[in-house]
């Protein structure tokens, strides 16, 4: 029953923050950059849930972004899958206690969901990308989902130690021996 709870939670969590993604966040870009809070989502999710959350969560979240907001559909599904992989290998190899791993975490996701969006992009589209532009912008995202994970790392522990306890169990030394 708990699971079904988590589970609808992270849905609802998901359209709050396509809200505050779609509205609020235009009015806060720096430099016209604003954060993208799904990949701190999926991270989320995948650094404290179980193997596949991540990846399912990360492709069913991609797949609606797309619908909603995308003229092609599945890129960022492909690239919030891969940010679920990228969680569940930094749950296995690092510890989320600690704040600046997280942050660490945080902007390692969001450099390979952007440079792996641009080069799918330019796979498709055989469009050239202006590399220092894009460094820029990249670097600018970084920085903000930086911050927005200092901000709300209290919550995302809080939170992830439940969701940890009811996927995991509490198997933090079996995890390491």
């Amino acid at each position: 029953m708990k699971k079904i709870i988590i589970n609808i939670i992270l849905v609802i969590t998901f359209l709050v923050l396509y809200f505050l993604q779609s509205n609020l966040f235009t009015w806060f870009k720096i430099a016209g950059v604003m954060p993208n809070l799904f990949v701190i989502l999926v991270l989320f999710i995948g650094l404290y849930s179980n193997k596949y959350m991540g990846v399912t969560y990360g492709i069913i979240f991609g797949l609606l972004i797309d619908l909603f907001i995308s003229k092609k559909i599945g890129i960022t599904a492909i690239m919030l899958g891969v940010v679920g992989v990228i969680g569940t290998a930094f749950d296995k190899n690092f510890s989320k206690e600690n704040r600046i791993t997280l942050i660490i975490m945080v902007v390692i996701a969001t450099f390979v969901f952007e440079l792996g969006k641009c080069l799918i992009l330019y796979i498709i589209n055989r469009v050239f990308i202006d590399f220092l532009p894009f460094i820029e912008i990249l670097l600018i995202e970084c920085i903000y989902n930086a911050i927005l994970t200092i901000i709300l790392y209290p919550i995302m522990r809080n939170l992830g130690n439940k969701v940890e306890n009811e996927y995991k169990g509490n198997k933090i030394l079996t995890r390491y021996f």
